[in-house]
């Protein structure tokens, strides 16, 4: 069976990305899936691990008001305005790994619909012309499947450009400069006379033609959500710890960040950021490592038994474990 659709008017990032995460957490087993589209007003949206300072210009946006919010899902940063389209899959997880390639697809096709030859690159991404026009990211939990991405239509590219900071080892994995030098709008490449509106439909007749039956509870949920999470700068922002040693790698499937601090030979802090997908067990491992003695015998016997595959999807185990250890020398 099809999965079901619901569309969310334009409009508050906390709000919408709170409705979004309540329909995740109460997909009922058995229900065909639901996909859904929305549009926020503008605000940047951070991956879950990822470290708010190195991502966004925090004083950009608070002089021009936007709001930095973090959402449930792995990956990098993101800008969105009225301009960008967001899509979401939510579904009863059938165990089907990386479920990227075959939901973007669908995607696909729709832009295809409309003109615009897309393909799938990279682990999550799809390009048109040669430039990034959508970016997208996955969580499980709870035997279910989150995957939700973006579709920048006309998006304001150099306002996301002001806003976005992303460290130089990810421009130069993709190639660019800037972030502006690699993203393009859809509107830019699609048949004449095509609109946003025109987009959604085409959407939805490739994605879930068939609407979800309203529900009333779901309103006041969403609210409650929204003000104890997604505005919540407990939920939205880092905390500042200095760091007395950084250890970082770029890997095919995405970035990891390491920041240990070390007192009186022990690790007493420790802090894994990226934009790396996971499906959990990041904090745990942070504290599986704090409280360690700052040595490299100590911290491969703390890292006994860690499940890096799920973790950090995409990686092998044995680099993983490596990259740990060789944080360690120099330390004590």
């Amino acid at each position: 069976m099809p999965a079901r659709h619901l569309v969310l008017p334009l409009g508050d990032a906390a709000r919408n990305l709170a409705t979004e995460e309540v329909l995740f957490r109460t997909l009922a087993p058995g229900h065909p899936g639901l996909f859904l589209l929305w549009r926020n007003e503008p605000a940047v949206i951070v991956g879950r691990h990822q470290c708010v300072a190195d991502e966004v210009d925090l004083s950009a946006a608070g002089r021009e008001g936007i709001p930095v919010i973090r959402r449930i899902t792995g990956g990098g940063a993101v800008f969105h305005d009225a301009g960008t389209l967001c899509f979401s899959w939510i579904v009863n997880d059938a165990g089907m790994g990386s479920a990227f390639a075959p939901l973007l697809a669908q995607v696909a096709r729709a832009l295809a619909d409309m003109g615009v030859p897309a393909r799938l690159t990279g682990r999550n991404d799809l390009e048109a012309g040669g430039l990034k026009i959508s970016g997208s990211a996955q969580f499980r939990s709870g035997g279910r499947l989150l995957v939700h991405g973006t579709l920048l239509v006309r998006t304001d590219l150099e306002r996301m450009g002001r806003l976005l900071t992303p460290g130089a080892a990810k421009r130069r994995a993709h190639g660019v400069a800037s972030v502006r030098g690699r993203v393009g709008n859809v509107a830019d490449l699609w048949t004449p006379g095509s609109s946003m509106e025109s987009l959604q439909a085409a959407l939805l007749a490739r994605c879930a033609p068939d609407a979800e039956p309203p529900d009333a509870d779901l309103a006041p949920m969403a609210g409650l959500l929204a003000q104890r999470k997604y505005r919540s700068p407990d939920w939205n922002m880092d905390a500042t710890t200095a760091a007395t040693r950084t250890h970082a790698k770029r890997f095919p499937w995405g970035g990891v960040e390491l920041r240990l601090t070390v007192r009186d030979g022990r690790l007493c802090h420790c802090r894994i950021s990226g934009d790396f997908f996971s499906d959990d067990g990041v904090e745990a491992l942070e504290q599986r490592l704090e409280g360690c003695p700052a040595e490299a015998g100590a911290v491969r016997r703390a890292l006994d038994g860690v499940e890096w595959e799920r973790i950090f999807l995409g990686c092998e185990a044995e680099a993983m474990r490596g990259f740990f250890i060789s944080a360690v020398p120099g330390l004590a």
